[in-house]
């Protein structure tokens, strides 16, 4: 049986031993009472080295770098301060490549801290919030630690865990963590018109986080029998079930079903996925696996970007000079939907950043990210620039009119992004 924490009397250097690795759930699925625990008793601990996925709470700052060896895939939400910091060590590989990693020792996770729901009347634990890579340091890590929270939402998945399964117990009666709505305005708006305008009746749809994700579901109302397959799942996916948009319909795989990893919205689609059968929960190995997204008919890959070239290379990591997106699991869901019978690769992104510079450049910024051979479909407010099966020079074509226009003329003159 596992041993019962209290509050306050956690002793997490009994726990943790000094240079192990120590992993939780990111963004609304951080056992947050147990994560800030560890994060104070650090000193008592010695190093050691915290693995993090998004953050969406400051638990982890600069100054806690003088025990802990912060390591993340992504420089996204409260990662951005640690990465400015020079605090943050960035791990750049592919979403599907973690449990591989993890099972061969690469990604070695020692403890493992989770945000559990009750469990039901088989005595089942439920992961809640989220699967995905947790799934895989389940099966490697030497100690597990479990925030039974009374009101995280209870939700299906292909993993339960039971009290043999547990080392330790804190339980717990809070509200989980929530993501406030994405700021949507006319620019997010006009890129999601576009989208739309591609995504047929019967599609399955994976997306990305933030603005414009959520603004392409939105313009998506008078759709019928969509389907979900996504790393992460927000409010709209709540709204478009309950609407009947998205019934899965005619998924050919996964029949019924939405299929995620994590959920990364507010309470909405918490309590909707709450003992919800229609909303599963999977790992990392199958919500990213290549054979599986090529089997899902008319799979929609929708994902975001920082820059692409003219040549249609893509950096979704680097901004003037700062980590602060991923690698991710963009170009595993690109490369699935080109696949996929029917499927549609998209890259949505406005043709500007914030402080007025093009987004769609001559020579990229930052790293590659996505190659130019695996460019699929570019979207800015301007238009559709479909780049499959284009050369070099008819890529630069469609991109430059996709462009805004204050910037093509420079393009035009410029002689780069080509080679």
């Amino acid at each position: 049986m596992p041993t019962l924490l209290q509050p306050g009397s956690i002793d997490f250097a009994s726990i943790v031993r000094a240079g192990e690795n120590v992993m939780w759930g990111q963004a609304n699925a951080e056992p947050v009472p147990l994560t800030q625990a560890l994060i104070a008793q650090r000193h008592q601990i010695g190093r050691f080295r915290v693995f993090l996925g998004a953050s969406a709470t400051d638990t982890c700052q600069p100054e806690h770098a003088d025990c802990i060896d912060f390591v993340s895939y992504c420089g996204t939400g409260a990662n951005r301060a640690l990465a400015r910091a020079g605090a943050l060590d960035v791990l750049p590989c592919h979403y599907s490549q973690f449990p591989q990693m993890m099972r061969a020792g690469a990604l070695k996770i020692d403890v493992l801290l989770l945000q559990l729901a009750p469990p039901d009347r088989e005595g089942r634990y439920s992961l809640s919030i989220a699967h995905e890579y947790l799934v895989s340091a389940l099966d490697t890590a030497r100690v597990i630690v479990a925030e039974v929270n009374e009101q995280a939402p209870w939700t299906y998945g292909e993993r339960y865990l039971r009290d043999a399964d547990l080392d330790f117990i804190l339980p717990t009666s809070r509200a989980p963590l929530e993501n406030a709505p994405s700021k949507t305005g006319n620019l997010e708006l006009a890129i999601a018109s576009h989208v739309a305008g591609l995504i047929e009746d019967g599609s399955t749809l994976q997306f990305g986080l933030g603005a414009i994700p959520e603004a392409i579901l939105a313009r998506l109302s008078d759709r019928r029998n969509l389907g979900v397959h996504s790393g992460a799942i927000g409010d709209k996916v709540a709204d478009l079930m309950d609407a009947g948009v998205i019934n899965n319909a005619r998924k050919n795989v996964d029949t019924g079903l939405t299929i995620a990893g994590v959920m990364m919205g507010s309470r909405r689609i918490h309590d909707f996925a709450h003992r919800n059968q229609a909303v599963q929960f999977r790992s990392t190995s199958y919500t990213h696996d290549p054979d599986v997204l090529a089997r899902i008919d008319r799979f929609v890959a929708l994902n975001s970007a920082l820059e692409v070239d003219l040549s249609g290379q893509i950096n979704a990591e680097v901004a003037n000079g700062s980590y602060v997106g991923a690698v991710g699991g963009a170009l595993d869901f690109l490369r699935g939907a080109r696949r996929a019978k029917g499927g549609l690769p998209v890259v949505a992104m406005p043709s500007t950043a914030g402080k007025g510079a093009s987004r769609i450049v001559a020579t990229l910024s930052g790293p590659v990210s996505t190659p130019r051979s695996d460019a699929g479909v570019i979207v800015t407010e301007y238009g559709v620039a479909d780049l499959r099966g284009l050369t070099l020079k008819q890529r630069r074509e469609r991109l430059l009119a996709i462009a805004h226009p204050d910037y093509r003329a420079a393009f035009e003159r410029s002689a780069g992004g080509t080679g």
